[in-house]
């Protein structure tokens, strides 16, 4: 034998070494297979089964039920809902009824003016319905670039852009541009999409006093035009016409397309930049249907028709300010209201606020309640949309049924405080 573990007898030693380790490889294999059919064959214990979650055991599924239980048990009527059978404007029918309606957004009383009823036809008849797709795909229309740039041009800025909702554009700009280490300082009232988009950006958030420049510590050069174009301005072009503002000093214009255009959606307007990081980054843009093509086509009819008659502004405007005039006349709060598009009546009481709309509509009238929990218990109230087309004896009459209808709740008692919350709770909790 070798002594330097080269012979021939090293070699048939490691031959045997090798083979030993390969049978005891595949034992080892065997065995574990062996285990894993043993553990797999063996009777496992049911696993514990959890109670499955039900909608109906959910704390907002509850509150809608109590608040339900509460105006069943007054005899008070949904005020939500109510259909409308044609275009509402400064009236409307309801259950075969014509009614004053001061509930819908047509601002200027352009949802039914021939030149965006013959520019949505022509639309329709060559784009069909839907856009079908992305714009960032296969959804891109001619028409989505004329409405974006002219509602730069409105504006006076580099660019905008436009999304399927009013909703959808607060949630996917701010949660786009928006991030953790930031900081967005807003009005207490401000909407909920916005409250969504701040936190889907998880951005810390800082609120001040509703319209209190006093109680701003930094300004956040963001503008809400929801109600602001085509309503403010002396040719409403919104905020920066009426207080006179370099429309590129502010960073972010932001507006709706249901209110004064009568379309749907809503729009970012700004820089050139700005609009590029939305287009590229935004998911409610990037991973959403791009907006109706007759929806683009229609407001884009609407701001040419603004643009070239100012004078419906102006109507708008006198009729604001002589339903704000005569509410206040008439003993009615109207909170902050500088009498423009939206004049609250502030009600207080929740369950009152339902009644007195219903009581306004028995009486020829439709106007809406704001009640909690979209507005804190004790500010309830109901909202008038005024518009252009409204007439002063339509404004007159709804003033005054108005104050008639809620001095008589008030003076019975209607509401809240004439529960008896104790009984009320037992009954509902005993359904």
């Amino acid at each position: 034998m070798s002594t330097n573990g080269n012979g021939p007898g090293s070699s048939k030693m490691t031959s045997s070494l090798k083979e030993n380790l390969l049978d005891r490889m595949r034992n080892t294999h065997q065995s574990s297979e062996r285990n894993r059919m043993a553990r797999s064959e063996r009777e496992m214990p049911p696993p514990a089964r959890r109670q499955q979650a039900r909608f109906e055991d959910l704390p907002e599924y509850k509150q809608v039920q109590t608040q339900k239980f509460a105006s069943e048990q007054l005899g008070i009527a949904n005020p939500f809902y109510r259909a409308h059978q044609t275009a509402a404007g400064a009236t409307t029918v309801i259950d075969g009824r014509k009614l004053i309606n001061f509930a819908s957004y047509d601002y200027l009383g352009l949802n039914r003016h021939p030149e965006v009823l013959a520019r949505a036809k022509e639309t329709v008849e060559t784009f069909g319905i839907s856009a079908s797709a992305s714009r960032l795909v296969a959804g891109e229309r001619p028409v989505h670039v004329e409405l974006e740039e002219k509602i730069a041009r409105f504006y006076g800025v580099d660019a905008a852009v436009c999304f399927v909702s009013g909703y959808l554009t607060n949630v996917a700009a701010i949660s786009c541009l928006m991030g953790p280490k930031d900081l967005v300082v807003h009005d207490e009232f401000i909407h909920n999409s916005a409250l969504a988009g701040i936190k889907l950006s998880g951005a810390t958030r800082r609120l001040f006093k509703h319209n209190d420049a006093n109680d701003l510590e930094h300004v956040l050069r963001t503008v809400d035009e929801a109600h602001s174009l085509g309503v403010v301005g002396k040719h409403g072009r919104g905020l920066a016409e009426h207080f006179g503002v370099d429309p590129n000093e502010i960073d972010i214009w932001m507006g709706t397309l249901s209110k004064t255009t009568s379309s749907c959606g809503g729009y970012i307007a700004g820089s050139e930049a700005l609009v590029a990081v939305l287009k590229a980054s935004a998911g409610g843009f990037v991973y959403s249907v791009g907006l109706a093509p007759v929806l683009a086509a229609s407001a884009a009819a609407s701001l040419d028709v603004l643009a070239r008659e100012p004078s419906r502004t102006a109507a708008l405007r006198r009729n604001g300010a002589l339903f704000l005039k005569l509410a206040k006349e008439a003993g009615l709060d109207t909170g902050l209201s500088s009498g423009f598009s939206v004049v609250p009546v502030l009600v207080g009481d929740s369950l009152r606020a339902v009644q007195l709309s219903n009581d306004l509509l028995a009486a020829g009238v439709n106007a809406l309640p704001i009640i909690h929990p979209a507005v804190p218990e004790g500010l309830a109230r109901l909202r008038f949309f005024i518009t252009s087309d409204h007439t002063e004896e339509q404004i007159r009459k709804t003033v005054t049924l108005t104050a008639e209808r809620l001095k008589d709740l008030t003076e019975r008692n209607f509401g809240l405080g004439g529960i008896d919350i104790d009984q009320m709770m037992k009954a509902l909790s005993a359904r």
